[in-house]
């Protein structure tokens, strides 16, 4: 009784000496071992923090029995381990930084500073997504393959270095002429950045999905492998049948219409939080080979 009467007090004083920062400070601590626990089970960190364990218990046994040279050689690695960490996961490290600069939290730190919201600039977002719709409804018709990227919180400068600058204003002649199946830079994906066309033949990323529908082909997969490595919104024009999808957050959303093409792109480009407004109507429905 003794023991647990002292436990209870003990309790008691804690709660007493509980405040606002330890509220805090527990809240901090329990989200960062949630996003880690989420990295390791969504990555190959899985396979590396196995490896770990491993390495730690034989560390344990090296320290128990006296086996200098084992613990020398096991101390070595672990002082490297937090670099080959960083080396070894680069891409998945940077796209979980990548989400956490677009999270809501970092929205609110910074939107006193980052408000281009501004009227001439939605105005040139609004003509740039004419230019694209109508573009987009014209080369369905002649089924024309097209790859255009609209920019949004995350900077696409790596993969505009892989195509050409061309700092353009929209048109639909100026796109037309860019995805014409005998232009120079029409196998590559246009990069529209604040309303101007900003690249042109540029390479994206694949999708590594094991589960993406076999019949896509490779602008598809690019344009999938896109909006996962970004919050960037791609329009995909398939050039076997002449249908316009969109591809935003690793979801393909197909069959657009000039009508709902521009509804989607206004919603997501322009209004406020529009992220979290885009519509999921049919991803993945099978279609044809196509490049």
């Amino acid at each position: 009784m003794d023991f647990f009467s002292q436990m209870w007090l003990t309790f008691i004083g804690v709660i007493k000496s509980f405040q606002v920062a330890d509220a805090l400070d527990v809240v901090l601590v329990t989200f960062i071992l949630y996003k880690a626990i989420q990295f390791v089970r969504k990555t190959r960190a899985g396979q590396f923090v196995k490896a770990l364990l491993v390495v730690l218990a034989l560390w344990a046994v090296s320290y128990y029995l006296q086996l200098h040279m084992m613990m020398t050689a096991l101390n070595t690695f672990l002082q490297f381990g937090v670099i080959a960490l960083i080396v070894l996961f680069q891409p998945e490290l940077r796209n979980m930084l990548e989400q956490v600069g677009r999270s809501r939290v970092s929205k609110f730190l910074t939107s006193n500073l980052l408000n281009k919201e501004n009227s001439e600039h939605e105005q040139q977002v609004r003509r740039c997504i004419t230019a694209v719709v109508d573009s987009a409804t014209q080369m369905s018709r002649t089924k024309t393959g097209a790859l255009m990227v609209f920019e949004r919180r995350t900077k696409l400068g790596e993969i505009i270095g892989t195509g050409t600058i061309i700092n353009a204003e929209p048109s639909v002649q100026m796109i037309g002429n860019i995805f014409f199946n005998k232009a120079p830079l029409h196998d590559g994906a246009m990069v529209i950045r604040d309303g101007m066309l900003h690249a042109a033949g540029c390479i994206l990323p694949l999708t590594h999905k094991a589960d993406v529908d076999a019949s896509l082909g490779t602008r598809h997969r690019a344009a999938l492998g896109m909006s996962e490595n970004s919050d960037a919104v791609v329009v995909v024009v398939s050039e076997e049948t002449g249908q316009i999808s969109i591809a935003i957050g690793g979801i393909l959303v197909r069959d657009f219409t000039r009508e709902t093409l521009s509804d989607e792109l206004e919603n997501m480009l322009i209004e406020p939080h529009s992220e979290e407004k885009r519509t999921i109507r049919k991803p993945f429905r099978k279609e044809g080979k196509r490049k």
